[in-house]
């Protein structure tokens, strides 16, 4: 598969922009359209939000990322907070933000 877009329904898009902006550590890549912005999360990897107001709230999505407790730091520092961490039985470790809508994105990374 060359690409990769996983979409995440909101109500307003500037808000999602910020908000996801702060938890991504970047502006979109940009913005397709009036009603969606894109953010690269890896080489053709892309998170995209879209106005969906009939569906916002209802997404979800887990990202893995190599240092896991870095990318917490760095988030937190830009004031996200995640709501909630497991550690399955391989140690693998999950952490879930809610954005503005009650979408639920998941960063995941593996044992050190």
């Amino acid at each position: 598969m060359p690409d990769l877009f996983a979409g995440i329904p909101v109500t307003d898009l500037g808000r999602a922009a910020r908000w996801y902006e702060a938890l991504l550590a970047g502006p979109p890549a940009f913005y397709p359209n009036d009603t969606e912005a894109v953010f690269e999360v890896t080489e053709h990897g892309y998170v995209y939000v879209e106005v969906r107001p009939d569906i916002a709230g209802r997404g979800f999505v887990t990202i893995f990322v190599d240092d896991l407790d870095a990318r917490l730091a760095a988030i937190a520092e830009r004031g996200l907070r995640p709501e909630s961490e497991e550690t399955y039985d391989n140690g693998v470790r999950k952490v879930h933000f809610r954005d503005p809508d009650g979408n639920e994105i998941g960063l995941g990374g593996a044992p050190a």
